[in-house]
C-alpha cells in the first residue's frame, strides 16, 4: 500500500511519547503566554499591528512575486536599510522566513571545495543548510572554539564557521569572540544565527554580534528572524555588501521564493522603530529571564542559567514533559515542551520565554504553577 510505512512511523512515535499535534489558539486566549518567542511583547503592540495593516492597505496582501521580479517593494528596501543600520552592518537582505535566510546563507557561503564547521547543537535550519551546501561539513563539539580551531586545521582552502548565537533549547550563548578568533587564524568566515539574540542582547537589543564587537566585520555574516523579538514574520541576512550581493545572485531561497508579504515587512519595521525608541525592552527581557531562573532554582527545579531570554527546565522523560506542559495549560499557563528530536541530547524540557512585558505578579504565578504541576 502506498505510504503504508507512515502508519508504522506513527505507531513508533506514539509508543515513544513523541506524537505532535496542532492546537489552534483563539485570538483572546486566557493563557499566560510563556511559550511563544515574542521576547519583547511586540506582536500585539498597536504600533506593530498598524504597521502591518498600513502596509497591507498600501501594497496589498502579498508581494506578488519573487524579490527579483515584483516582490521587492520600497518597503522591503527601507526595512533592509534600517535593519543593517541598527545592527551595525553594511547591508541586509530580507527573506520570507528565518529558515529560508539560513538555508541561503549556509549554501551560498559553503560552496563546493569549502569546509563548513558546524556546532553540534545548531538549529535545524543551519543543519539543513549544511546538508544542502556543496561544501564538506564537519560537526564539532558544542560551543568549543578549540574544536573549531582543530577542525579548520585539517584542510586548507575556503572555510566558514557556523553557529547559533543563542541556542534555542537551553538559551546558552556561543563564545562568539573566541569563534571569530579561531576562524581568523585560518582565514575562515563566521556565520551566526542571531534569531534569539536580536532584540535581547547588545546595546538596545542590537544583537549578539554587536555585543561581541563583531558587527560590521568583513568576515562576519549574521542571520536573524523577524518573528521573535520584532513580533512579525520573515528573516534577514546581514553582512558586507559583497556578501549580500552574492546572495542576491546565488541564493535559491531568495531567487525562487516569493518575497516577504508587505504586512510582515511593515510590522517588522514598526517594531524595529519602536525598539529604537524604547531600548530598555532588551534589558527588561534579560531581567525577567534572570528572575525566572532564580525563582525556579529556589523552588528546586532544574533550570538552566539563561544568557538571553530563554529559560529551560528539564523534565524526567518525554511523556512527563508532555504531561507537565498539559497540566500547566490546565492551570492557564502556556509553556513550551521540547522533546526528541528537537533536543539532540535526548533530555526533554519545558521551555519558557522571558518576555519583557511580564509583570512581577505574572512571573510569580508562572513559577508557582510550574512548581505545583511538576511530575
Amino acid at each position: 500500500m502506498a505510504f503504508g510505512w507512515i502508519d508504522e512511523q506513527a505507531e513508533l512515535r506514539r509508543r515513544a511519547g513523541l506524537v505532535r499535534t496542532l492546537r489552534p489558539r483563539p485570538a483572546d486566549s486566557p493563557l499566560l503566554d510563556l511559550a511563544s518567542n515574542d521576547y519583547l511583547g511586540l506582536a500585539h503592540h498597536p504600533e506593530v499591528a498598524e504597521g502591518a495593516a498600513g502596509a497591507a492597505r498600501t501594497w496589498g496582501g502579498g508581494s506578488t512575486g519573487s524579490r527579483l521580479v515584483t516582490g521587492t517593494t520600497e518597503l522591503h528596501t527601507e526595512l533592509e536599510r534600517e535593519l543593517a543600520g541598527f545592527c551595525g552592518f553594511e547591508a541586509a537582505l530580507v527573506f520570507s522566513s528565518g529558515y529560508a535566510a539560513n538555508l541561503a546563507a549556509v549554501t551560498t557561503l559553503g560552496p563546493h571545495g569549502s569546509l563548513i564547521v558546524s556546532d553540534a547543537l545548531n538549529h535545524a535550519s543551519l543543519i539543513d543548510g549544511c546538508r544542502l551546501a556543496r561544501g564538506t561539513t564537519q560537526v564539532v563539539g558544542h560551543a568549543d572554539p578549540e574544536a573549531v580551531r582543530k577542525a579548520l586545521g585539517t584542510r586548507p582552502g575556503p572555510a566558514v564557521v557556523v553557529s547559533d548565537t543563542v541556542f534555542s533549547v537551553d538559551g546558552d550563548a556561543a563564545p562568539l569572540a573566541a569563534l571569530a578568533e579561531a576562524g581568523r587564524e585560518h582565514g575562515a568566515g563566521l556565520l551566526v544565527d542571531d534569531a534569539h539574540g536580536l532584540g535581547v542582547l547588545g546595546d538596545g537589543g542590537r544583537g549578539a554580534a554587536y555585543a561581541a564587537g563583531l558587527a560590521g566585520a568583513d568576515d562576519v555574516v549574521v542571520t536573524a528572524t523577524l518573528s521573535k523579538s520584532l513580533g512579525s514574520q520573515g528573516g534577514v541576512v546581514l553582512g558586507p555588501a559583497r556578501v549580500i550581493d552574492h546572495l542576491v545572485n546565488a541564493a535559491r531561497t531568495f531567487i525562487f521564493d516569493t518575497g516577504l508579504a508587505p504586512a510582515a515587512a511593515g510590522a517588522a519595521l514598526a517594531a524595529l522603530r519602536l525598539l529604537r525608541r524604547e531600548p530598555g525592552r532588551a534589558a527588561r527581557a534579560r531581567e525577567v529571564a534572570a528572575e525566572l531562573h532564580a525563582r525556579l532554582t529556589t523552588a528546586g527545579l532544574a533550570a538552566v542559567r539563561p544568557d538571553a531570554a530563554v529559560v529551560s527546565v528539564r523534565a524526567p522523560s518525554p511523556e512527563q514533559a508532555v504531561r507537565w506542559a498539559a497540566d500547566c495549560r490546565s492551570a492557564a499557563l502556556a509553556v513550551g515542551c521540547f522533546r526528541p528530536p528537537s533536543v539532540p541530547d535526548g533530555i526533554s524540557r519545558l521551555r519558557l520565554t522571558a518576555r519583557a512585558d511580564l509583570s512581577g505578579a505574572e512571573i510569580e504565578r508562572a513559577v508557582r504553577v510550574i512548581g505545583e504541576t511538576r511530575p
